[in-house]
């Protein structure tokens, strides 16, 4: 029984390095989520951008139209980066959401396995407690009975 309950006490303690573990990737998707949502709206806002300056025809002449152009040019590239950068952000928070998840399932699982460790010391202790027939020596009760 005593192994068992240094057993138990081993378990619960990585049961609660896990949940640090949870925590912790909980928080690194978060910020990884928080990132990619930043991403995505700065994305957006060139976007807007390209197509409010490509959109303009108040040029007066050639050479504000060239400027413009190259303007535009220049948020097309910006937006072609930002591009990029959504992509890998996407694919930073898919993964800290999968190792959040893995965190998740690895604490569940020792939290099973705590329970099962539980049961089966109430197990053997109502055991204990309770004589079986086949187990007892002799009569149960005093000799005044």
């Amino acid at each position: 029984m005593n192994a068992e309950r240094a057993k138990l006490k081993r378990l619960r303690r990585l049961e609660r390095l896990r949940a640090i573990t949870r925590q912790t990737a909980l928080g690194e998707a978060a910020k990884a989520e928080a990132a990619l949502a930043q991403v995505t709206n700065l994305e957006a806002r060139t976007t807007a951008l390209i197509d409010a300056y490509a959109s303009r025809r108040d040029a007066t002449d050639a050479g504000e139209l060239q400027r413009m152009k190259q303007f535009v040019a220049g948020l097309g590239h910006i937006a072609a980066t930002t591009a990029g950068d959504l992509a890998r952000a996407r694919t930073h928070a898919d993964t800290r959401a999968a190792e959040a998840a893995e965190a998740e399932r690895r604490r569940a699982a020792v939290e099973d396995r705590v329970s099962a460790v539980q049961q089966r010391i109430a197990r053997k202790a109502a055991e204990s407690a309770t004589p079986t027939a086949a187990g007892s020596s002799g009569p149960v009760g005093t000799a005044l009975e």
